[in-house]
């Protein structure tokens, strides 16, 4: 169906910056590792004694806008692209110009007919898809 060329080839991008994380660790939510009904995802604690909002030494830290990305680089794939989300063959159109600086994604909620129609328009603009072998089943496995 596709060359298999045409979809491992990669176009780079204008500029390449390198990407720096302030922290790569997670933040976690106070008491999230001793209760299950509690959720890892992070909530700002409140207690008016929660040691972890009141900053002190050996607890959890709490994020703060100083651990924002570089403005440059945020947002930015591994691969210095950003990521553009597709849902038809007119929006990968919008990235004809712009093949430099932005990858195509196609939506969860494509169908394949749609997808092999962003696949092949994409290759014909050698613009970039990042999920082009998703949701494609080869009939061998039947």
């Amino acid at each position: 169906l596709f060359d298999s060329a045409d979809l491992t080839r990669m176009v780079r991008p204008l500029v390449k910056k390198t990407i720096i994380k302030k922290r790569r660790a997670k933040f976690f939510r106070q008491d999230s590792d001793r209760r299950i009904t509690v959720k890892p995802s992070w909530r700002k604690p409140k207690g008016i004694d929660s040691p972890v909002r009141r900053r002190f030494k050996g607890y959890p830290l709490m994020p703060s806008i100083g651990y924002g990305s570089n403005k440059k680089t945020r947002h930015l794939l591994p691969n210095g692209l950003k990521k553009f989300i597709v849902y038809n063959v007119k929006d990968v159109e919008l990235l004809l110009m712009h093949n430099r600086s932005f990858v195509a994604e196609i939506a969860h909620n494509v169908s394949v007919r749609k997808r092999t129609q962003i696949i092949e328009r994409a290759g014909q603009l050698s613009v970039t898809v990042t999920n082009a072998s998703a949701k494609f089943r080869t009939e061998d496995n039947e």
